[in-house]
């Protein structure tokens, strides 16, 4: 076979899903492999792999919902659209590879790979194994696994891939006054932002630390309008508010503590780095699996995990106050997320895809 190999990668839907991805292709791309995507119509993927610099296709359709409803009848009938636009991008790329990382547009390319007999690696974030991924496995397809006893037979633990820019992070925390960063994913979380917005009044005459809350678009004019009819002339905290943060790099190196959901990316991201958290997990998530991620670093001592219902301003601003008045509790906290971290997770999922793919 002429030129560097190609390696399919499919799926997305969220950052969970396609950040790891991008940090995978990233690394096999530096061993001289072409890699190409599959995504879906309604996932980030299409902005984020494009700006990567990596082609795309996308699928038609949309994930089932878990429940009852018309909408599944149309979904159905998008997922076989999606399966027969699969078959066609994996018989005209001919790939010697296909990985799967999750989301609706992974079981498609995965199925179309097997029918195909293209080898298949799939790769999982969260302890709790989305659907994608559990039915890739029974169709033939080689696991690998971000978290330990996570429930997929003969699997490879990697750990979570990070983005480079990610994982080459050396914390830096700002000193006098320290960052608290707030931010709930790229399209925010109303409870996490009303209960960061409502904690403005009881840190109005804080100047020991200042606050970055990163609301995400949809959420943004309201919580920006509600902290300046909040503002007092005398008012000593800087509590900045922004939409979108186009660097959480920098966030991770300058943050004494930063609060968030508990999803499978951003929890590899705190680990790789060593960044202390107050966790507070997305209620409904499938198979709660953002719950087991927080407790699995709360358990460890590098988390606080409080609940979408306990998460109001007095709750929230005793938790981030008790900790931040605790340096040694901060650095023990920092130390043991970094000793979770799997920063070399991507060399080590690229290292199974090359070993699955063969000599192909």
């Amino acid at each position: 076979m002429s030129g560097p190999r190609l390696a399919l990668f499919a799926g997305g839907g969220t950052g969970g899903h396609t950040y790891p991805a991008i940090a995978v292709a990233d690394e096999l791309v530096r061993r001289g492999w072409r890699v190409r995507f599959v995504g879906g119509r309604r996932g980030i993927e299409g902005r984020v792999v494009p700006e990567a610099g990596y082609e795309i296709d996308l699928l038609p359709g949309r994930g089932l919902e878990r429940r009852l409803t018309w909408a599944n009848v149309e979904a159905i009938v998008g997922a076989v659209r999606a399966l027969l636009a699969a078959l066609r991008i994996v018989r005209t790329t001919r790939p010697v590879v296909v990985v799967g990382f999750g989301g609706y547009a992974s079981l498609p390319c995965v199925a179309a790979a097997r029918l195909r007999r293209v080898p298949v690696v799939v790769h999982e974030q969260d302890a709790a194994v989305g659907l994608a991924n559990r039915l890739g496995v029974r169709l033939g397809a080689r696991p690998v696994i971000s978290i330990p006893g996570t429930d997929l037979p003969g699997a490879t633990l990697t750990g979570n891939p990070v983005r480079s820019e990610v994982a080459g992070v050396v914390r830096a925390p700002d000193a006098d006054p320290a960052l608290v960063t707030v931010v709930s994913g790229s399209q925010g979380a109303r409870s996490v932002n009303q209960a960061a917005v409502a904690c403005y009044d009881l840190w109005r005459r804080r100047s020991d630390f200042r606050v970055r809350l990163v609301t995400g678009p949809r959420y943004f004019d309201d919580c920006a309008a509600a902290v300046t009819a909040a503002r007092q002339d005398d008012d000593t905290l800087d509590y900045e508010v922004v939409a979108y943060e186009e660097h959480m790099e920098d966030v991770y190196r300058r943050s004494a503590l930063v609060v968030c959901r508990a999803g499978a990316g951003t929890v590899a991201e705190l680990t790789a780095v060593g960044v202390p958290s107050v966790l507070v997990p997305l209620p409904g998530a499938p198979s709660d699996h953002q719950t087991r991620n927080a407790r699995a670093l709360e358990s460890a001592g590098a988390g606080v995990l409080l609940s979408d219902p306990e998460c109001d301003g007095p709750r929230l601003a005793a938790v981030v106050s008790d900790l931040l008045a605790d340096s040694r509790r901060l650095a023990a906290m920092g130390a043991a997320a970094r000793s979770l971290g799997a920063p070399a997770a991507a060399g080590r999922v690229a290292d199974v895809v090359e070993e699955h793919a063969g000599g192909r």
